[in-house]
């Protein structure tokens, strides 16, 4: 095969250390920006940034050859840098989930994503992100999902 054709798009989320609600509500517009910026960095495509004050959710597509531990590292440290530097005494939790989006349901995934300061007044993060393992069927141990 002469050619490698890859689409690997991805909905991350990850949460801040101990989901203490660190980022600001002034600050989130700024550091959405700041992620599709390390994005455009990496060329990793960046659909979509959005979340509350204890995590945030992406729409990526990750290129090819940059694997998706890659991808959530360079993000998470980056910004974790960039909130620092603003003031913030701040880190990113270890661990991350990621789901994959099927073409077909960007847009939906991009609404998801937009509309989180509203999902979260109905629903808490520890209920949407077991939703979503749950969802995509994945195998998991409830005393380590939240670690």
């Amino acid at each position: 095969m002469s050619h490698t054709y890859v689409l690997n798009t991805v909905h991350i989320i990850f949460s801040t250390k101990n989901r203490v609600p660190t980022i600001a509500s002034s600050l989130r517009p700024q550091l959405w920006n700041y992620i599709h910026g390390i994005c455009r960095g990496e060329t990793i495509f960046c659909h979509a940034v959005g979340g509350t004050a204890d995590h945030v959710h992406l729409l990526v597509q990750i290129p090819g050859d940059t694997s998706l531990a890659k991808t959530v590292n360079v993000i998470k440290s980056n910004s974790s840098r960039w909130m620092t530097q603003q003031g913030s005494k701040f880190s990113w939790q270890v661990s991350y989930a990621a789901f994959s989006v099927s073409h077909s349901l960007v847009p939906a995934v991009v609404r998801y994503i937009s509309e989180q300061e509203n999902h979260h007044r109905r629903v808490d993060f520890s209920s949407e992100l077991l939703a979503l393992i749950r969802k995509h069927n994945i195998t998991y141990d409830p005393k380590h999902v939240f670690g």
